[in-house]
């Protein structure tokens, strides 16, 4: 049985460790960023490297196993996979099965000043032979039709999984503009009402295998977290890169209010060494070091390696993401 199945079959029997949290590497920028998905290039400003490093990265981390899950997009799971790159690996292979409007990131666009809607590139027959596992995202924008036709896309896609036998997890994104919500309701109760209310209606065998959204804080967490432990498992996405202490905050408080799950994505893409940052991620979980040490062991790590810290450890101990700071 692959590790990461393993770890959900712990979760789901109530036996959760720390040992069994899931740490995924979203490596799928380039369907949404495009040609901006690799780093950008130090040898020349305001570009950014070729494909060949987005490859190699993930060929990097892979071969450590410090990550259970690699989330790509269809395009580069084919290719790497063309390669053996995932045969006899602990690691998981896993495909972003849609890429809906609000994740589309090209330079100069617009297109997250408007709600979300739902958009698949990737076939799943193709995705099929490659991985058994896919990522599919919702965003809820408090908009009825547009909702409503997101949910219904959500549905059709759940039959062409099935008839496929590939398995999914949902992402679901905080809406990226002001959606007026009414009376005293934050963000965190219309995001946990809406997943449980559209989940409310999917039977098992297309029940999501776990969840990845945006960390709201501790009582968002905890509430979404706790209602249904042995199938709904509740993840979390990184968002943007921030400090290493945002990253290494945002794990140790996600997983204190329930998180069972970590997919990043510009967190480790865009760390001086992700090797490194997945390592002392690895070790916050497992409750072997806090966030404020994980960081100075950080820095101690780029030290020995020679790498040139883009913050100083006096900046990069910092909480700078305002949610985080509210659980502090």
């Amino acid at each position: 049985m692959p590790i990461l199945d393993k770890k959900l079959a712990n979760i789901q029997a109530g036996n959760y460790t720390p040992a069994d949290f899931i740490i995924a590497d979203a490596k799928d920028g380039d369907i949404g960023f495009g040609r901006a998905a690799p780093v950008a290039d130090p040898n020349k400003p305001g570009q950014h490297t070729p494909r060949a490093t987005h490859l190699q990265a993930i060929r990097d981390m892979t071969k450590t196993g410090l990550v259970d899950i690699m989330l790509m997009s269809a395009s580069t799971a084919e290719r790497l996979s063309k390669e053996g790159l995932f045969e006899g690996s602990d690691v998981t292979p896993a495909i972003r099965l849609n890429d809906t409007t609000d994740i589309w990131s090209a330079r100069g666009g617009r297109y997250r000043e408007e709600a979300s809607r739902h958009h698949r590139t990737a076939r799943v027959d193709q995705a099929r032979k490659i991985a058994d596992l896919g990522l599919y995202s919702v965003t809820f924008s408090n908009q009825r039709d547009i909702d409503a036709e997101n949910a219904e896309a959500y549905t059709a896609f759940r039959a062409d999984a099935s008839a496929n036998n590939m398995r999914h997890f949902l992402e679901v994104f905080n809406p990226a503009f002001d959606i007026k919500l009414t009376g005293d309701a934050d963000m965190g109760a219309f995001i946990n009402d809406n997943i449980v209310r559209t989940l409310a209606g999917v039977m098992e065998a297309d029940f999501p295998k776990f969840l990845k959204l945006q960390y709201n804080g501790p009582r968002a967490m905890e509430e979404l977290a706790s209602y249904d432990p042995a199938s709904l498992i509740v993840g979390i996405l990184g968002g943007s890169a921030g400090t290493a202490r945002d990253t290494f905050e945002l794990l140790s408080q996600a997983e204190k209010y329930g998180a069972r799950v970590a997919l990043f994505g510009r967190k480790i893409h865009l760390a001086e060494s992700p090797i490194d940052i997945v390592t002392g991620m690895r070790q916050v979980v497992a409750r072997e070091v806090t966030p404020e040490e994980a960081v100075k062991a950080y820095h101690g790590e780029l030290q020995k390696k020679g790498i040139k810290p883009v913050r100083s450890l006096d900046d990069d101990i910092q909480i700078t993401e305002d949610t985080l700071k509210q659980g502090a």
